[in-house]
């Protein structure tokens, strides 16, 4: 499946003269962590009666070694704590982890406690280029006025925060676009990158980002067959992903998807939207906003401080 899989990615990318993948969407966590994220997978189907098998439940080598068969040249650790305690712990993992997988952006998370600002404050000297936000898993409001020196300084330090803000698939106390938007009234050059599209409230969340120039959205399940099941992404608002086309970013939840990588690459080709959409999407905007300044050798992006990526 590996295989046949990778031979489709690497034909969309030829086809496209890409030199690669960004993906700014992907999940590395520590094992006893993502044995839970994917409990919670194996869970969803008999309570929802959409089944969510796990399509890539392997070994950490092994999923780093896919990304890179794939052709991704640079990806994410995306990962976050559902309680107090916790968020510190993850960014040693993860720093740790983006040590010894130079193609992996160093991830950091955070969340709404006690010194909070602190250790959001070492992990951005440390190197962190990414964070994540998961407003339903951790089911906090991003407005807590704990975070506010966090918001400050990530705005500041142009550092981009992925934020599961959406209220897909389960609306949460604090997800969907008003928590949001008076977020970014506040912080408005913020630069927030939207999950999911901002799935289901699409509509709501294009509509930040036509307001505020920093915010961004991921791809992240988006426009596949499975997510259009029940949360179709509206046949109005298409034309606004094309005048938006220099602002959204491939994602896929990878290893968490219910189907085969290239689905998601499919999914995005089928919009119709062009080549020129599809390259800024799948790489130009990513490399970008990473400041990739040319595509990283095969194997890892080069060491951070060198002449090949700026901070």
């Amino acid at each position: 499946m590996s295989a046949t899989t990778a031979e489709a990615v690497r034909a969309f990318r030829d086809r496209l003269g890409l030199p690669g993948l960004v993906d700014v969407h992907t999940h590395f966590m520590p094992e006893r962590v993502l044995d839970k994220v994917w409990d919670y997978f194996d869970a969803v189907g008999p309570l929802t009666g959409v089944e969510w098998p796990i399509t890539y439940r392997h070994e950490e080598d092994q999923r780093v070694a896919l990304l890179r068969e794939f052709g991704v040249l640079a990806f994410t650790a995306m990962l976050y704590p559902h309680k107090p305690a916790m968020a510190a712990w993850l960014n040693a993992w993860s720093a740790e982890f983006a040590a010894r997988t130079p193609d992996c952006l160093h991830t950091a998370t955070f969340f709404p406690e006690d010194g909070v600002a602190e250790y959001v404050g070492r992990a951005v000297e440390a190197g962190a280029r990414v964070f994540k936000a998961h407003l339903q898993v951790g089911a906090y409001d991003p407005n807590d006025e704990r975070l506010e020196p966090v918001w400050g300084l990530l705005a500041e330090a142009a550092v981009p925060i992925v934020i599961h803000c959406g209220s897909g698939p389960v609306p949460g106390k604090y997800t969907g676009p008003e928590p949001i938007a008076r977020l970014l009234a506040r912080h408005p050059a913020l630069p927030l990158i939207i999950a999911h599209m901002g799935m289901p409230e699409y509509t709501d969340f294009l509509d930040l980002a036509d307001r505020y120039p920093e915010v961004r959205l991921d791809t992240t399940m988006a426009f596949t067959d499975f997510s259009e099941q029940f949360s179709g992404f509206p046949a109005q608002d298409l034309g606004r992903l094309a005048d938006l086309g220099d602002r959204i970013l491939l994602g896929t939840d990878f290893p968490n998807i219910p189907y085969p990588y290239e689905h998601q690459l499919t999914a995005l080709e089928r919009l119709g939207l062009g080549d020129d959409w599809l390259r800024a999407v799948c790489h130009d905007n990513g490399a970008r906003l990473f400041r990739l300044a040319r595509a990283p050798k095969a194997g890892g992006l080069p060491p951070a401080g060198s002449q090949e990526i700026h901070r």
